[in-house]
């Protein structure tokens, strides 16, 4: 699922306007990259927790060339699924087609 199919799901099942659940889905992505940047952990129950992890830098190597390349210290997102979550997918698991 994309966001354009999230705000259509979100406006056909709550029967509000398109352009109101777009508003929405927009509000809620841009609280939880605020708080992201703010304090670093955003903890949903049953869904799952997403934190900034810090990482360091070090050499790489480009695959092409094989030069080394240093790779600057960096912030990025991580998501932890939660145990709900978890037992939700592997429940389905079973009714995905092969």
């Amino acid at each position: 699922m994309n966001k354009s199919e999230l705000v259509s799901e979100l406006a056909k099942h709550t029967d509000i306007p398109l352009r109101k659940s777009e508003e929405i889905v927009n509000m809620v992505f841009d609280t939880m990259t605020e708080a992201l940047n703010k304090n670093g952990r955003i903890e949903i129950r049953g869904f799952g927790s997403f934190e900034v992890r810090d990482y360091s830098g070090y050499a790489g190597r480009n695959p092409k060339t094989g030069e080394n390349i240093p790779v600057m210290a960096k912030r990025l997102p991580f998501f932890k699924a939660g145990k709900g979550l978890r037992a939700m997918v592997d429940e389905n698991k079973n009714l995905m087609p092969k």
